[in-house]
């Protein structure tokens, strides 16, 4: 087999990107060769249009396996797979106390070589003759990718569309993931969600697969609440661009709670401003999830911590890829949890600036390119 020709978007890392012809290898040992079906679109992909390196662009996707290296057993070719970006090592300390997400050696996000190291041989991904690093170790955007074998889990749905199955390895699972993973919420618990985009929907069917007594959304955009309503919303704040730190929001919370805060509330919009607002909305001894994933220095009244109430800051919903993804599918095919309806545009890859307006206009619930 010889290395494939295919078109992949590609960002200078200055703000910018074209769409360009790579050429991607043959899977050494440990690698996967995948065929993209279907590749999610989220707000970090935009982001990472200016991180300051060129890359392949994109780190949510689904496809097919074309080819595997002689060490990957847990997929064949042919196999349909959806797409990993917290790949684990499976022997750094992390790992081996559970917490495959973060990952010391391979995650982009929290690894010591940046997610780089070894992911990237010779033959992997080359742009002009030069190698190029992929997103998140991934680079959905393309016709094809090569990736570790720990990133690739297969998806045993037979029914699911690729569409659905791409969206599944961020957004989907950092909301499920946060709900039943990280907060670890209870059936006939009260749950406020802040923000209706694609991960705050995610959150509010998690919710709901937990038996969740009330599910709260607040948003500022009142056409995102019927959609929040078809997840599982039972009721709906509107808020306002001038309430600071939401408080006002939060007076309401405790109104529709009958006088007490909720037991958990989760922050979805990655607003420096509301890093705290999630500690507004609970009571007493309740918990604050921040899912968005704020990395900007924030200011928080120490008063809102009273008392008792617990703060937390997941990645990824604390994801086991191979238990996780497999949970997640299963939900699906049960009819329990919503993924083609969370699907609000498909786009070929030549128009993906047309999707990325979509979505800082918050037209989409989730944008997807279709190969």
């Amino acid at each position: 087999m010889e290395k494939i020709n295919c078109k992949a978007a590609i960002t200078d890392g200055n703000g910018n990107f074209t769409i360009e012809e790579i050429e991607v290898g043959i899977p050494a040992a440990d690698e996967v060769l995948v065929k993209i079906k279907a590749a999610g679109l989220c707000h970090t992909d935009y982001d990472s249009l200016g991180w300051g390196r060129k890359m392949v662009l994109g780190h949510e996707g689904a496809g097919v396996v074309i080819k595997t290296g002689e060490n990957v057993t847990h997929v064949k070719e042919g196999d349909s797979v959806i797409l990993n970006w917290a790949i684990p090592c499976n022997h750094c300390f992390q790992c081996n106390n559970g917490n495959r997400h973060i990952c010391e050696n391979n995650s982009p996000v929290t690894g010591k070589n940046n997610g780089e190291s070894g992911h990237a041989h010779a033959g992997g991904c080359t742009l002009s003759g030069q190698p190029i690093s992929r997103s998140f170790n991934l680079g959905t955007l393309s016709e094809y990718t090569l990736v570790k074998g720990a990133a690739v889990i297969r998806n045993q749905s037979e029914k699911m569309p690729f569409t659905s199955a791409a969206i599944i390895g961020c957004g989907v699972m950092t909301g499920i993931g946060s709900v039943l993973n990280a907060a670890k919420i209870q059936a006939g618990t009260s749950v406020v969600v802040i923000g209706a985009g694609g991960v705050g929907l995610n959150v509010i069917q998690g919710a709901r697969i937990a038996g969740a007594k009330e599910i709260i959304i607040i948003d500022i955009k009142e056409q995102r609440f019927e959609m929040a309503k078809q997840m599982g919303a039972t009721h709906t704040i509107l808020a306002q661009k001038d309430d600071i730190g939401l408080l006002n929001a939060a007076a309401e919370v405790i109104q529709v709670l009958n006088g007490r805060g909720a037991d958990f509330a989760f922050e979805c919009t990655a607003i420096p401003q509301l890093g705290a607002a999630p500690l507004a909305m609970v009571r007493n001894a309740g918990m604050a999830v921040q899912v968005s994933g704020i990395e900007q220095e924030i200011n928080i009244d120490m008063n809102l911590f009273e008392w008792d109430k617990i703060y937390l800051n997941p990645l990824y919903g604390k994801c086991n890829p191979q238990t996780d993804f497999s949970r997640i599918i299963n939900y699906y095919e049960n009819g329990n949890l919503f993924l083609d309806e969370l699907i609000t545009q498909t786009y070929p890859l030549r128009e993906l600036q047309q999707a990325f307006n979509d979505l800082l206009a918050g037209k989409n619930a989730k944008g997807v390119i279709l190969f």
